[in-house]
Order: structure tokens, then sequence, then C-alpha cells
């Protein structure tokens, strides 16, 4: 009947994979993940069932951190999208819970199956897709989108997994399995159960930053809306003062045409053009894009930067709610930057351009010279010193959102966002 074992166990051994990939974000498509996956670990658990049936499960067992656990890890970790804490977090998640099962089940079959490894293998064989129904339900998408969120505070929850884990592997199997250690019996089910409290108390804290992380999304675009609205009621303003204004200018124009000043008059027709240009401050014909330029711009203008903006975008039909908002964060992360710096130093500039079937955007802006940023990293959010990072998430997922990708870095003194968005994502006519 130990085939029954055998059997039970490469299933779960399986299924540990599957949650884990769940919770998983890969450096890679998901096609390559998965073939990867399956190859690396198929091999693995072939060479870890042929280990079963040359030593036997006790031997195994005792040795699976190092057979099993280290070889994955380290497999999963050169994959990884995250590093460090949030990878731990990942794969200590997926490994004890998986070993809480097996160690339920094992405990059930001993007691209420006689041992005979049937109540083990039919109760495994229901759990796991049970489990992995429930992550892929409730908690795959709020966990992937959390860790791309939050940056910072995974190392206690990362360092509680794998203690739980370590603990779950030398209760249940050291220093032999627990059916054969009657008398540790009441300590393992204690184990067992505080493991489930505690993970209850994990899964809330972790649900609380994902609710703080949505608020705080809320209000960010909520803040962005109220400061293109204003801009644009800055803008309808000018427009008013420029009509009224108009009468005055078409009045001197006349004068001096009957008198017969042709250059006077073209003199001042340029000077006209040049006002006109100031009070509507005509960064490009989108109205949207325009408003969102001229607050920021304004902002950069009354603390002494200096500015440049090379908009090269005609009357297209564009997605401005995404644009206004990827434009919006990053020109605030550039105002945030530059109060940190001498006024001679405050410099920024902003590209928007097309490029074959993307449209390129380009935020430059000084920055402290301590501040490193290696190219596809995102900073961490640091909100006393307002540092580059706040905004950043909300960036990643407007270009996500279109298609497309950014990221940024520091290179001589200066903080450059890029943000690329494929023309796909929106109709009309563009400039090559």
């Amino acid at each position: 009947m130990t085939i029954l074992r055998d059997i039970s166990i490469c299933w779960a051994m399986f299924h540990v994979i599957i949650l884990f990939l769940m919770l998983f974000r890969s450096r890679f498509t998901g096609k390559k993940t998965i073939m990867a996956a399956g190859i690396g670990m198929g091999l693995l658990m072939a060479a870890n069932f042929a280990g079963i049936i040359m030593f036997g499960i006790e031997t195994l067992a005792k040795a699976f951190l190092f057979t099993c656990s280290i070889p994955s890890f380290i497999f999963f970790y050169v994959m990884s999208a995250d590093k460090r804490f949030k990878f731990l977090l990942s794969f200590c998640l997926a490994d004890t819970t998986c070993l809480w099962v097996m160690a339920v089940t094992n405990l059930l079959d001993f007691y209420l199956g006689g041992g005979k490894y049937v109540l083990m293998l039919v109760s495994r064989l229901l759990v796991f897709p049970v489990l992995e129904y429930l992550a892929w339900r409730y908690l795959r998408k709020p966990y992937l989108e959390l860790q791309g969120a939050v940056k910072k505070g995974w190392a206690v929850f990362a360092g509680m997994t794998m203690l739980y884990y370590i603990l779950l592997v030398v209760v249940v199997q050291f220093p032999t399995n627990i059916v054969n250690r009657p008398e540790d019996t009441f300590l393992c089910v204690l184990v067992l159960i505080l493991m489930l409290f505690n993970y209850s108390t994990l899964f809330t804290a972790l649900y609380r930053q994902l609710l703080l992380y949505r608020r705080q999304q809320s209000e960010r675009i909520l803040q962005e809306q109220k400061n293109t609205l204003e801009a644009k009621l800055d803008s309808q303003q000018n427009i008013r003062k420029m009509k009224h204004d108009m009468k005055g200018y078409i009045a001197t124009l006349s004068g001096l045409l009957t008198d017969g000043k042709v250059d006077e008059a073209m003199t001042y027709l340029k000077g006209v053009e040049t006002e006109m240009d100031t009070l509507t401050g005509q960064f490009c014909v989108n109205p949207y894009i325009n408003a969102v330029m001229n607050h920021y711009f304004r902002e950069f203008e009354n603390m002494g930067a200096e500015c440049r903006a090379e908009i090269l975008i005609g009357d297209e039909e564009l997605p401005y709610m995404e644009l206004c908002q990827i434009l919006s964060n990053g020109l605030e992360n550039a105002c945030n930057a530059l109060k940190e710096l001498e006024k001679e130093e405050r410099k920024v500039s902003v590209q928007m351009r097309y490029n074959k079937n993307y449209l390129l955007i380009r935020i430059r802006n000084r920055c402290r010279d301590d501040l490193y940023v290696a190219q596809g990293e995102i900073p961490a959010t640091d909100k006393e010193g307002q540092d580059h990072g706040f905004g950043l998430a909300t960036i990643k997922e407007m270009a996500e959102r279109l298609d497309g990708e950014s990221f940024c870095y520091t290179e001589n003194g200066n903080f450059v966002l890029n943000v690329m968005v494929s023309c796909r994502t929106f109709s009309g006519s563009y400039s090559k």
C-alpha cells in the first residue's frame, strides 16, 4: 500500500508548484515561465521520487529541505521579478500551506484510516484542487496587486512564514515522522492550529495594506482630476481675457494700416502672437494634455526652474485619461525633487512624440546627487523626503493599460522617466 503514499506525495509536490506559480511574478512571459517550471521542477520531482524508491520515505523526508526546497528556491529565485523578502514570502507561503495540508492528511490517515494511506491519497486528491481554486479566486489578484504596490514591510511577514516552514518540518519529520511519535501528536496539532490563526492575521494585515494602497490611489486620481480642472478653468479665463484684449489689438492694427505703416503693423502683430502664446500656454492641440502641462509648468516657473517642452502630437484622438495621469504623476515627482535643490540647479524637460508604432513620453529633471536608481528599478516611496517613487506605481499601471511599459533611472545627476505606450490602443492618425 506504500504506492498510495508515494503517489500522494508526488501529487502534493506537483500542487506545491502550481500554488506557488499563482503567487509568483516571473521576469519572463507566462509561456516561458510554465515551460521552464515544467522542465525544471519535473526533473526535480523525478529525482526525489527516485530517492524515495532507493532510500525510503523516512530517509528522504529528513533530507527534503536539501533535495527539494533549496533547489526549487534557487531555481525560482533566478526566474523571479521580485527579490529578497517578497520572493521569500511567496515561496514559504506556498510551501508551508502545502506542508500543513500534508501533515493534517497524514495524521487523519493514521488515526482514522488505519495507516493504510487510502484516506491520505483521497483527501489530498480533493483538498489541493480546492485550495488552488480558493487561492486563484480570492488571493492571487489582490496579492499580486499588493506586491506591485507596496515596496517596504515584507521582511516581518517573510520571516514569520520561513520560521513556520522550519517549525513544521522539524515537528512533523524529526527525529522521525510524527505518526511514529504519538507522544508528540498533541504538540503537532497545537502548532498546526496556531499556524491557522497566525496566517489569518497575516492575510488580514496584507488586505489592510491593499485597502490603504487603493485609497491612496483614489485620492491621487482625484487630486489629479482637480488639478486638471483647475488648469482648464485658468485656460478658459485666459481665453476670455484674450478675447477682451483682442478689440484693442484690432483697433491698433487698424490705425497702423490706415496710416500705411505696414512694417510697424507686422511688428505689432508678432508681439500680439507672442502675447497670445503666453496667455494660452499652448503646448499642443490636445486640451487635456495642454491643461496638465500648463498647470505644472506654472509650478516650475514659480520656483524658478528652467523648463523645456517638446510635445510633438497633433489633433488625433488620444486616451487622455491615462496619458494625463502619466504626465501628472511624472511632473509631480519632478516638482517634488526640484524643491530640494538650489534654485540655479532646477531644470526639467518634457518630451512627447511618436516613434513608429509607439507614443513616447520622457520626463527628465535634476535630482539629488546621492539619489541612485538603476534602470528597471522602482525607487521606494519616501513621504517625508518626497523623493521619486510616489505615483510611479500609477504610471506603470496606466502604461500597461495602454499596452506599454515604463522605466526610470538616474543619469548624470538627472532622474529620467521613460514611458512608451502602443498606438494600437487608440485610434486616429499620427506622425511617424
